[in-house]
Formats: C-alpha cells, structure tokens, sequence
C-alpha cells in the first residue's frame, strides 16, 4: 500500500497519517507481508498551462531524468494544459536489506527503512536525489550518518574552489547559512572518505534528480527536512550502482531497468550484453520463460518503468501467457 503523504511534516506517525496534503509530497510506502519486492503505482495527472515538467517532478518528489524519461513526448518546458503526465510511482525494491538508508545511483533514487516500533507495519519512504558529475563521483559502498546538521556552513574543499575559479565563478572558503548556500538548510554527514560527503538539501530544485552535485546526496528542500527529522545519527547507509533491477509478482517476472552509472558517476547508453549479463545475474538460481526482444527492448529503452518480460518457467502456461513484444515502451564537504 502506498501513502502519498505531505513531505515537510516533522516526524514519521505523520507522514504514515495521511493529513491533508500541501503541494509537495513524499513517497511512503507499507512493504508487502508477501516478501515481494515491488511497491506502488503508476499514476498521472494533467499539466496547468503554467506547469514545466520539472515542476510537476518537483511537486510529486519526482526527479528529472525520472519524470523526462517516463514522458519522452512531453516538452520539459512547456508541456501546455491539460497535457497527460505520467508520474512513475511503481518501483522493484533495490536487492539487500531492508534497513536504514540505500541510495542507488542510476536510479537517482534514496530509500530510508525506518525501524518499526510496536505494532507500526515496516514501511520504507523513498526520494529523488542528485548524486556526483564526472570526476566528482559518488562513492560506493557502506557508510553511516555521523552527524546531522542544522543550518550548514559550507566549507568548499580547494579543489573546488579551483574549479570555481577557473570557470569565473570565485568562491569564499566559507559559505555561511541562507539562500545562497549550496546545502541547503538540513545536512546529514556521512562517514564516507573523511566525512566530506553528505545527503543535504539544496538551493537549486530544478536539478535534483540529475548528476550535479560534487559527489554529495542531494534533495528538494521539503524531502531533506522530512528525513533529517527521522534519520537517527549512526544509521546504516549503502550507496549501491544497480542499474537492473528484478521481481517476481504472481509468477511473472518484473523488469526495471535505468542507464547505468560508469566509475566516474556519469550516466552511458545503455549496453545490451553488460545489461544481459546483470539480468542473469540478478535472476540467480530462478527460471523463467523469458520473452528475449521484449527484455532486451526494455534494457535499451532504460526508462525505469517495471516492465513484464517474462512468468515463471515451471508455470504450465508459460507459453501461451508469455508477454508480447507490443507491450515495450521503449570538515571540506562536498556538495
């Protein structure tokens, strides 16, 4: 069950509530008693003549390359009224445990488990994220949140003042609290590298969901605020690259796929042989009646909408029932 819930109110019981809802929303939800690891739902909504894409991404906690590619027919500047925008809302769960904070890099996506209390059902609440450009990558791996941070100064490492300076652009050694910080008002540092790397808020909504930032986690103002409420300090966090993602729901098997991220952070054209490779290896020990030209369509088109490309292969009506290729559709911190 999925609960679309206001992102900027201060504590989880909240969020879960389901109260009225100002403009800007959070993604929350209930995970399947089932053990199945798919959640919520596509939906989609007209645009207002006044609407930009990345306005309706910003007022949905969407991101941009996620609501671009889920709309490849919609101007991103000027979709025009009553415009049909699809809000991609149904996701695969990225592979590993349930708890705390993954973020998966080619999804530009964060995933926050919180640990239930009492009779709570496990939920997990998802956002939109920037993550690192060329040569500023974000780094893999696991990592906890050391400290949570108020009203943030920004202390830019020299090299970035460098680069800074090269492109005209100067920066002070020391951003202070306000509009013009890159931080945002709410940051939580992370033990990664010398603790310079962070999930923070940003001054720049407009590109969240892309890979801008110097190699931090990067969100809408209202989402950061939300999960620095809930977020306790020492909490895991995993920073994983899973640009394939696999499940199984009623026998049928769910692929979604995004471009994949290189070693320096940059997002590449798809590679059908290296996607191929992770499909297989994502299926494991499973066997499944595979239809090969829609699974390598949806591979290709990398849109990240979950996508039926095949059932179990030990269901009896494998043959009869298996999809259609119709069916694609294709201290220094960084910030």
């Amino acid at each position: 069950m999925k609960y679309r819930t206001p992102s900027a109110l201060p504590a989880l019981t909240l969020l879960i509530a389901g109260l009225a809802a100002p403009a800007v929303w959070a993604s929350v939800y209930e995970l399947p008693t089932d053990g199945s690891t798919v959640v919520g739902s596509d939906s989609d909504v007209k645009s207002a003549y006044e609407d930009t894409l990345t306005d309706i991404a910003h007022r949905y906690s969407l991101g941009y390359y996620e609501i671009i590619r889920a709309n490849p027919h919609v101007d991103v500047w000027l979709p025009g009224a009553g415009k049909d925008v699809v809000l991609p809302g149904r996701r695969i769960l990225p592979p590993g445990p349930h708890d705390g904070i993954v973020v998966n890099l080619p999804e530009h996506r964060l995933y926050y488990y919180p640990k239930p209390h009492g009779h709570e059902k496990p939920v997990v609440i998802t956002y939109p994220v920037s993550i690192g450009k060329m040569d500023w990558r974000t780094p893999l791996g696991a990592t906890t949140v050391i400290a949570k941070i108020r009203n943030p100064a920004w202390y830019p490492p020299e090299s970035i003042r460098k680069e800074h300076a090269e492109n005209g652009d100067p920066l002070p050694k020391i951003v202070g609290p306000g509009p013009d910080n890159p931080l945002g008002d709410f940051a939580m540092r992370l033990g990664a590298g010398h603790g310079e790397y962070m999930i923070h808020g940003t001054n720049n909504p407009t590109a969240v969901g892309m890979s801008v930032t110097h190699g931090c986690i990067r969100m809408y103002p209202e989402d950061v605020a939300a999960l620095f409420t809930v977020v306790p300090v020492g909490t895991k966090v995993r920073l994983v690259n899973e640009p394939v993602k696999v499940a199984w729901v009623d026998g049928q098997l769910l692929l979604e796929v995004h471009p994949p991220v290189d070693e320096e952070g940059q997002t590449v054209e798809p590679d059908l042989q290296v996607l191929s490779a992770k499909l297989d290896h994502a299926l494991g020990a499973n066997t499944a009646a595979i239809h090969w030209d829609l699974a390598r369509a949806t591979l290709q088109a990398a849109n990240g909408i979950p996508t039926v490309v095949g059932i179990a292969a030990d269901n009896p009506d494998a043959t009869a029932s298996a999809p259609q290729a119709s069916a694609a559709t294709p201290s220094p911190v960084r910030r």
